[in-house]
């Protein structure tokens, strides 16, 4: 994996919401400028690209002598992102609902490569190359452990169940570009998508349902302050709501990290209510499941860590292992059985995760169109 850190090349990225855009530049992994906010202007189409326009001529000519090599950032919904173009059911962003080139016409204005992703994908991509994955490797060589990870799933929790992939360092995009886990199915709820039990409207609907306060206008930072018993309120709703949230996330969280084998990041806002999340996810990655022959086995084939506690991390690093002969010498290797995986909670936060991984992204594809 390339360490752009020190990298000299600025990218232009944005941040672009239904309401709002927020338009940047980065440099070595960080911005160096100051961001600039407009409005979306989102339901209409010609204003919204003459927005985006105007945001990145400004930060172009904030910049100064600085002259950036391309353009990389995150777009809710679908998407065909190798090729640029948006479209389909896009709720934040209807006028792009029929397609939109978005990359072709940026390229066309402003003579640089453009890069789009969706932010599940950028926020893997971000913390696979400058954050968790980085930061667990390094804490591995320093207690001693020869295990390295290469393999990363990464997760927002916030209005939707954001999702990417990471295989040996590089962004698994799909044939389709839709490699996505929002869509597997609800753990307690037959036929519907597992994103209804794992995003900003399902903490409010269960509070609601568990107290009978239907009619509550709180958002999740509420509840989890009625759960730490900060606020006043229904106090076992509240609980009920995260651990029924963590309950489902950790079953889809199993099949993905089942497929890919790595390890598991999380971010978003309400990583904030991570003692009330972890306990039932946790016990759903480390669940059990039966052959027909009464056989048990463990739902997710590795051991899994809590990496944000320290003896647990400990624990992981150790492994199992051991010294065993090679057959027919006096030649000893080590040995280290136990599979195992990790799951912790975004350093960086996701939203600079989603800024480091459009960089990270954009440089790594124009040091492969140079090779």
């Amino acid at each position: 994996m390339a360490n752009y850190k020190f990298d000299n090349r600025v990218v232009l990225t944005l941040d672009a919401g239904g309401t709002n855009m927020v338009f940047g530049a980065m440099k070595g992994g960080e911005f160096i400028v100051e961001p600039l906010t407009l409005p979306a202007n989102s339901q209409l189409l010609d204003l919204c690209l003459q927005t985006m326009v105007l945001g990145f001529q400004t930060i172009i000519e904030k910049l100064g002598e600085e002259k950036p090599v391309a353009i990389s950032f995150a777009f809710p919904g679908p998407a065909d992102y190798p090729n640029g173009i948006i479209g389909g059911y896009l709720p934040n962003f209807p006028s792009f609902r029929d397609g939109v080139a978005l990359g072709d016409f940026l390229k066309d204005k402003f003579g640089i490569p453009v890069y789009i992703n969706n932010d599940g994908n950028l926020f893997a991509y971000g913390e696979a190359l400058g954050g968790a994955l980085v930061e667990v490797n390094e804490r591995l060589a320093a207690m001693g452990s020869s295990k390295r990870f290469k393999n990363l799933v990464g997760y927002t929790f916030g209005t939707g169940f954001g999702f990417g992939g990471i295989v040996n360092g590089e962004l698994n995009l799909g044939d389709n570009s839709c490699a996505e886990t929002f869509c597997l199915p609800h753990k307690n709820k037959p036929g519907i998508i597992v994103e209804e039990g794992v995003a900003v409207r399902a903490v409010k609907r269960v509070y609601a349902e568990a107290s009978g306060e239907f009619d509550h206008n709180y958002e999740p930072k509420d509840i989890c302050m009625i759960a730490d018993g900060v606020l006043p309120g229904n106090v076992e709703a509240a609980k009920k709501a995260f651990a029924e949230f963590g309950e489902v996330a950790g079953d889809a969280m199993a099949t993905a990290v089942t497929l890919i084998d790595g390890l598991i990041v999380i971010g978003g806002g309400i990583t904030a209510a991570r003692k009330h999340i972890m306990p039932s996810l946790l016990a759903q990655l480390r669940s059990k499941m039966h052959t027909l022959g009464g056989d048990e086995l463990n739902r997710v084939q590795m051991k899994v860590y809590d990496l944000d506690n320290e003896e647990e991390f400990a624990e992981f690093a150790k492994g199992e292992s051991r010294k065993i002969k090679v057959y027919g010498s006096d030649r000893e290797v080590v040995y280290d059985p136990q599979m195992r995986t990790g799951v912790m909670i975004s350093k960086l936060g996701a939203s600079k995760a989603i800024s480091v991984g459009a960089y990270m992204f954009a440089l790594n594809q124009l040091d492969k169109l140079e090779k």
